[in-house]
């Protein structure tokens, strides 16, 4: 059994949280399974808005899909979060992917 049978395995017993969503969201990008890997993160920063890590990886797919405007407002989200925590290294990662976000949706007008 892979590492998302496990984790799917367990949503499907009623184990949902913020912490699995991320893990099946992160295992789903890693997998090149963007769409579902969306679906996965935006419901983990829904369980838990203070996720600063879920945020970042949501920014992520949703710039992997071409939905720049909504990655850079999930990103700022993110920034705002990690920022609270004092997650440093989160939120200038998420500043990296912002730019390039900003960047893409430039490129697209």
């Amino acid at each position: 059994m892979s590492i998302v049978d496990n984790l799917e395995a367990m949503l499907n017993r009623g184990q949902d949280s913020a912490l699995l969503r991320y893990s099946l969201g992160a295992e789903y990008l890693k997998a090149d399974q963007t769409e579902r890997a969306l679906g996965h993160l935006g419901e983990a920063v829904r369980l838990d808005p203070g996720y600063s890590a879920a945020w970042k990886l949501y920014g992520k797919a949703l710039s992997a899909l071409g939905r720049h405007a909504e990655a850079i407002d999930a990103l700022d989200r993110g920034i705002e979060v990690a920022e609270a925590k004092g997650d440093i290294q989160a939120a200038k990662e998420m500043r990296v992917f912002r730019k390039r976000a900003e960047r893409a949706l430039a490129d697209a007008d």
